[in-house]
């Protein structure tokens, strides 16, 4: 059993009979009345993100998790196959249970959330960032490059979003996955 203190991102908490992830948490302490923590946690079986509000020092019952490593095989039928790098396991996961899957690419090594007690996945966190390649992207227009005007690109994962001018076709870009934003030319 854990208290309101104990609440960070990533942790597993159960509550009306449902097991949720905390995606944001905050700490509130208002100049009248007693603290709080406003939280935004996302259900590990609906797949709803929901803003909830704890009274300071309010008991939640806390998931016990393990993360295990395990790198993305093929997708079929809305399920991804997972293996796991040690025991070579497979495993298959609902579409749902990620996210970030636009930018997921076959040999990706993902962490997937184990219910301790259960031995369930729960939930899949992509890495923070990946390298993808540019297949697709529109063609900038003459004396565009002085501002920081973005241009539509798709990638190799058929993922679109916006990138600057000076990315060409073919070009590797990292991403972030948390915002689905252009981070960075990678240098091959």
């Amino acid at each position: 059993m854990a208290t309101t203190s104990d609440i960070k991102k990533g942790m597993c908490i159960e509550m009306n009979h449902d097991t949720f992830i905390v995606v944001e948490f905050q700490h509130v302490k208002p100049g009248k009345g007693n603290a709080f923590v406003r939280t935004k946690i996302r259900s590990l079986i609906s797949g709803k993100v929901l803003d909830h509000t704890f009274p300071a020092g309010h008991k939640v019952d806390d998931v016990r998790i393990e993360r295990r490593q395990y790198q993305f095989l093929y997708e079929q039928e809305e399920r991804l196959n997972f293996m796991n790098q040690d025991t070579y396991e497979q495993i298959d996961i609902s579409r749902e249970m990620l996210d970030g899957v636009e930018f997921l690419k076959e040999g990706e090594i993902c962490d997937v959330i184990f219910h301790a007690v259960k031995e369930i996945p729960l939930a899949v966190m992509m890495p923070q960032h990946v390298t993808l390649k540019v297949v697709y992207i529109e063609p900038g227009l003459k004396g565009d490059t002085a501002t920081n005007t973005l241009t539509p690109a798709e990638l190799e994962t058929g993922a679109k979003i916006r990138v600057p001018l000076f990315i060409k076709q073919g070009d590797l870009i990292r991403i972030n996955t948390e915002t689905s934003e252009y981070m960075e030319r990678v240098k091959a």
